[in-house]
């Protein structure tokens, strides 16, 4: 093959590769800005929109699983097909779906793509490029899934003005219904990507080494030739039977195998479990996934906060070429100090803006208890009127903001299984009214009751009364305390993704030994992934009782955890071999030979 052509293949390689980071971008980002839309139209409660939420980040989390193993059984190349398959399902099952468990199933689906993607597509670039081409075939995937985040916060941003033109025409009807066509069309829009991902797929070799470990040398071979001169080829195979008969000879009968409980396999395990946990606890997956909520809550208009998400992402993606470019220069351990460092200054800075308001809260459970009917229900309109009404009977602290714009939150019950609504605005005239009905709380089986509160009774929850625990009335912030709220999310994105967004899985991948490498990093991403997927179920349901500031102060109480780790425990990986490394954790800190880290 001509030179020409094997640097062309190279290119399409990091072009597909760069598709499944875009992929993978648009399954994090995309909710976003469907889901005001959502939450309008669909009927959903707060519990329910959190699972929709959530439902991405489940499925991610079993995907990885058992990606590795479904890499080593299928081949890279398939597995790659697969997943850009689910996601090419998940859009029409979504977009068309007109109840929850559609839209969670395909929410499901786009979790388990993206999770395979986020192994597998990684997995093929390292055994596919030459050594020269890794870290930019790495670097390209990481860059477009930023671009993919903001590529969905864009799609969002021209629906958002589209929404608020015809809601210029005074027609609450017309309104509702291209909200309802808005969230749709949000996810149609990201169809074509995944499908030039399945055909991209389908045009490139299969992975060299995994050819060779099946048996299929010449193919593997065949496949080096498409990306490399013959001498590189030849060299490279030589490599792969090499460390192929290494192995063999390791794991041979009679070969001494070393306990796992050695400190230098111990040590850095908890180490990365840590260290991945506390990423998410971040926040950062829920900010991302809740980010237009966020700002629409902190006082901007619904376009406004639409341009505020936008910029958001733009700054994530602008900040993660600057975290790439000094990654090598400055290390892992300075870029992650200092970027936790500034995660916790912006998340109590946004706390603290959204406690002004929130301190003002008035609880207005016993009139909205009043309002219960015969059969256990609840439904009302939340406008300037019925704010007035429930004031009127919250005393002195009520009066302070009965002039005010206000949200309403009502936090209730039927037995043990409890329930909140979504947010709603006194100054929304084209607002949906707030249903609260046993349909939006009582679990429907009792595998889904387990999960939501596992020592509930559920015959018992099916026939108690509707109980108001809270009914919970905020002043809406001023559109100024809007925008600073956006500034410090602004500096939060900015420090996220020049410290862990680029550093945490570079310096997760030099801590583990080669011997725990694939299988611990599994377990640890699996925590991962756990974490942000409970918070994304809680997130909602938590700010609803107890505000924003609540949830920023205790993410911010998790990032100093995560500061600690970085700044004291985690060893400097930058210029070492792996040797080093490990011989650091065994403690050979001052042999001879051994820099100290």
């Amino acid at each position: 093959m001509p030179q020409d052509e094997k640097a062309s293949y190279n290119r399409f390689l990091l072009l597909v590769a760069g598709l499944g980071g875009l992929l993978y971008g648009v399954d994090v980002g995309i909710i976003a800005g469907a889901l005001p839309y959502l939450e309008a139209t669909s009927g959903l409660n707060a519990g329910q929109l959190s699972s929709v939420v959530a439902a991405v980040l489940l499925g991610s989390v079993i995907s990885t699983l058992f990606a590795g193993t479904l890499a080593d059984w299928m081949g890279r190349k398939l597995l790659m097909t697969l997943s850009g398959v689910l996601f090419v399902i998940s859009i029409p099952l979504i977009a068309l779906s007109h109840g929850y468990e559609a839209l969670v199933l395909g929410r499901l689906l786009q979790g388990v793509s993206a999770g395979l993607i986020g192994v597998v597509v990684p997995l093929y670039l390292a055994e596919c490029l030459a050594a020269s081409n890794r870290g930019k075939g790495t670097g390209i995937f990481q860059w477009l899934l930023t671009l993919g985040i903001m590529t969905a916060a864009l799609v969002g941003m021209y629906f958002s003005i589209r929404v608020e033109e015809v809601a210029k025409l005074g027609d609450p009807d017309k309104l509702l219904a291209f909200k309802d066509t808005a969230w749709r069309s949000i996810f149609w829009v990201s169809l074509p990507p995944g499908i030039l991902f399945v055909i991209g797929s389908f045009m490139v070799a299969e992975s060299p080494r995994f050819l060779f470990r099946r048996g299929r040398r010449d193919a593997a071979y065949a496949a080096l030739l498409r990306s490399r001169t013959n001498q590189q080829a030849d060299l490279e195979l030589a490599e792969m039977a090499e460390a192929a008969a290494a192995e063999k000879a390791q794991t041979s009968i009679g070969a001494k195998k070393e306990s796992l409980l050695r400190r230098k396999y111990v040590i850095p395990f908890v180490l990365a479990c840590v260290i991945l946990a506390f990423n998410q606890a971040t926040g950062i997956n829920s900010i991302i996934g809740y980010n237009a909520n966020i700002l629409l809550q902190s006082g901007l208009s619904d376009v406004q906060a639409h341009w505020g998400y936008v910029l958001f992402t733009i700054v994530n993606f602008l900040m993660t070429i600057g975290g790439v470019l000094l990654v090598d220069r400055k290390g892992r351990k300075f870029l992650l100090s200092v970027g936790t460092a500034g995660i916790i200054l912006s998340l109590v800075c946004t706390g603290l803006l959204f406690r002004q308001t929130e301190r003002l809260r008035v609880d207005s459970r016993s009139p909205v208890q009043s309002m219960v009917t015969p059969d256990q229900k609840i439904t009302l309109t939340y406008d300037r009127k019925l704010a007035e009404t429930l004031l009127s009977a919250g005393g002195n602290a009520a009066q302070q903001i009965a002039d005010r714009p206000t949200s309403l939150v009502v936090i209730y019950s039927y037995g043990d299984f409890q329930a909140a609504t979504k947010a709603a605005r006194s100054d929304d005239t084209a607002a949906t009214p707030i249903e609260i009905t046993r349909e939006s709380c009582v679990p429907a089986n009792k595998v889904v009751a387990f999960f939501s509160n596992p020592f509930g009774d559920l015959d018992g929850a099916r026939q108690a009364p509707l109980k108001i625990d809270n009914a919970l009335i905020t002043p809406l912030p001023s559109q100024r305390s809007g925008w600073r709220v956006a500034l410090t999310l602004f500096v939060f994105m900015a420090f996220y993704a020049v410290g862990p967004g680029v550093c945490v899985w570079l310096a997760l991948s030099e801590l583990m030994p080669t011997r725990i490498r694939s299988n611990g990093m599994s377990i640890a991403l699996l925590l991962n992934q756990a974490v942000s997927t409970s918070i994304a179920a809680v997130f909602l349901p938590t700010v609803g009782k107890y505000g924003y500031a609540a949830m920023f102060f205790g993410f911010a109480g998790c990032t100093v955890i995560y500061f600690i780790t970085a700044a004291i425990f985690l060893p400097e990986t930058k210029g070492k071999t792996l040797e080093e490394i490990a011989a650091y954790f065994e403690g050979a800190r001052k042999k001879p030979g051994l820099a100290t880290v």
